[in-house]
């Protein structure tokens, strides 16, 4: 796949799962998928996915920066969600807050094989502070 093509299927794969269309998700995601060095398998990917949209409903992936080099993808999601409870260790307790994730994906044969992710957690933080 050439920058443009991959950068499609990626902006398709987000679409995704902001519809939390699962049925779909083996159109992106390898069955072989490892997030983080940890073998989780579309299964698994999966799971935590919907563990993801459970813990907090209105959870939105939002592209802020996309750079496409295959078979690369480097993403900085934005997030403004609440979540319902604890999030990252955190006792967040039903309040909105804003952060980002950076994401790098390695794709083979047009799906995820790869994902390492950091999630802006000192963002989360300093939001939780007492005024």
């Amino acid at each position: 796949m050439n920058k443009s093509e991959l950068s499609n299927v990626y902006r398709d794969y987000i679409a995704c799962l902001n519809r939390q269309d699962w049925s779909t998700l083996g159109r992106f995601v390898h069955e072989n998928v490892t997030h983080n060095g940890e073998h989780l398998g579309l299964s698994g990917y999966r799971s935590m996915l919907e563990r993801d949209f459970s813990e907090i409903p209105d959870l939105s992936f939002n592209i802020e920066l996309l750079v496409s080099d295959p078979p690369y993808i480097a993403s900085r999601l934005r997030f403004d969600c609440t979540p319902k409870e604890r999030f990252l260790g955190l006792d967040v307790d039903g309040r909105r807050v804003s952060f980002a994730e950076n994401v790098f994906y390695e794709f083979r044969d047009r799906k995820i094989v790869q994902v390492w992710s950091v999630i802006d957690k000192a963002a989360i933080e300093a939001q939780l502070l007492p005024p």
